[in-house]
């Protein structure tokens, strides 16, 4: 399909946070967009303040007539189920259907296209390199699977010439790329519902590795198992990060890279795996030839990216952080952050399990890393696109998980939870709809703090 003759577009998902991406580009490039989602959202509401037409439930006299027409790009996302009125109604009348990776990879094909790619990083990477190239002033539009702190946004638009994509591996998306530069930033495995094992998600990295016309424009974590320009903490890796100190609860450091090592360098966002996400993207930047000078600035002028270890409450005595992690290795680095952030303290972790599939293929991995936290709470687990599995439930991972101050509670009792573990650094954690709670803990947590 030529994008350029499209008038209309119609998303079915709209609301998701790569699909609102793709509509807000459209909407930028004078397009007539609309779409359903199932609920209305802060996405959806920023859609139809930037003119896109939405409804909410999925009744075909609900699609707006001006989107029937068929000459309208009809987007849909693998998320929605087969079953849904409109997705089967544009089924069964023969128009055109594509995957948002596949109009993700049409908008980009022409592009100079910087792919990142992982099964943890993608986003916060994306980001960090977007907000790089903003700094640099150059002529690219960054789709981002979360919402940037800078420009509050999960588009970045300074031109057309240049794209950054996350590359994803769910459904094997990212093989509809076409990169010119790509990193991958882990390879655990994930997934396993669509690939049936870890070798098969491997060997789709690799796939994905060898869609580069120069492998030399690969950069992969030092210690993977893929061949490119490697980069890490206190390593010998060709990009490295050395000499890391926290002041004021920010990083200070080097990057040795193989031209010079640059020093004094800052950032802001905790996490060891953050530290890595930053280099990553440092990395792709610098050996594309953009100033060190205003990649350096732009680290240092990263705020994060919603969800992503987000500061809710941060003060002296209480911490409340959130964070949209939903594998084990991602609970780890949370782990890992808190306790050098904020050494010595009480953590309680609240965690919604995402998937049943996940929970049932990691369930080992996910009770040891929860077992770290000083106090557990798990709410159920959120399904997304899932029909339950026998058996798998968190019950089944509370009674697995070591730690002693566990509890499976409801939405209702969090903040009570909260109070009773006298915990000064407070986590929620999870990919579902956990972070729709978390105004409404923040706003009680403020109302206690401010009577106590």
């Amino acid at each position: 399909m030529n994008l350029k003759k499209v008038n209309s577009v119609y998303f079915i998902g709209i609301g998701g946070i790569g699909m609102s991406a793709l509509a807000h580009y459209f909407l930028a490039d004078g397009k007539q967009v609309g779409g359903y989602d199932k609920t209305s959202s802060l996405i959806t509401k920023s859609l139809e303040e930037s003119g896109a037409i939405m409804h909410y439930d999925d009744e075909l006299t609900s699609i707006p007539e001006q989107f029937k027409y068929r000459e309208t790009l009809i987007v849909f996302t693998p998320a929605i189920p087969e079953s849904h009125k409109g997705l089967t109604y544009f089924r069964d009348n023969q128009y055109e259907l594509y995957k948002r990776s596949e109009v993700l990879g049409m908008i980009t094909k022409n592009t100079f296209c910087f792919a990142v790619a992982g099964t943890h990083g993608k986003t916060t990477t994306s980001s960090i390199l977007g907000h790089l190239l903003k700094v640099c002033d150059a002529d690219m539009t960054a789709f981002l699977g979360g919402i940037t702190e800078n420009y509050h946004s999960n588009l970045i638009q300074n031109g057309n010439k240049i794209s950054v994509v996350e590359a994803d591996e769910f459904d094997r998306s990212f093989l509809k790329l076409s990169p010119d530069v790509a990193c991958i930033t882990s390879m655990d495995a994930d997934h396993l519902d669509i690939y049936g094992e870890a070798e098969a998600l491997q060997d789709s990295f690799n796939e994905f590795a060898n869609k580069l016309e120069n492998r030399q424009k690969l950069f992969v974590r030092k210690g993977l198992p893929i061949n490119g320009i490697t980069y890490g903490i206190n390593e010998a890796a060709d990009y490295a990060i050395e000499d890391v100190r926290i002041e004021e609860g920010s990083y200070l450091f080097s990057i040795k890279t193989p031209k010079e090592t640059l020093k004094d360098i800052v950032f802001h966002f905790p996490g060891e795996h953050n530290l890595l996400n930053a280099l990553a993207a440092f990395a792709m930047a610098y050996d594309s030839g953009y100033n060190h000078q205003n990649l350096i600035k732009g680290l240092d002028s990263f705020k994060g990216v919603e969800r992503r270890f987000t500061y809710q409450i941060k003060t002296k005595d209480f911490v409340f952080i959130d964070d949209y992690a939903h594998h084990p290795t991602e609970i780890r680095a949370i782990h890992q952050a808190v306790r050098e952030m904020h050494p010595n303290k009480k953590v309680i972790a609240l965690f919604q399990p995402h998937l049943f599939s996940r929970t049932q293929d990691f369930i080992e991995e996910f009770a040891a890393s929860l077992s770290d936290f000083d106090t557990v709470r798990l709410l159920e687990i959120y399904p997304a696109r899932e029909l339950p599995i026998e058996g798998v439930d968190s019950n089944w991972l509370l009674g697995k998980i070591k730690n002693k101050d566990k509890k499976l509670i409801s939405k209702q009792e969090m903040v009570a939870e909260i109070l009773a573990s006298k915990a000064t650094i407070i986590l929620t954690i999870g990919a579902g709809d956990i972070g729709l709670e978390v105004p409404k803990i923040k706003e009680k947590l403020m109302y206690e703090m401010e009577l106590g």
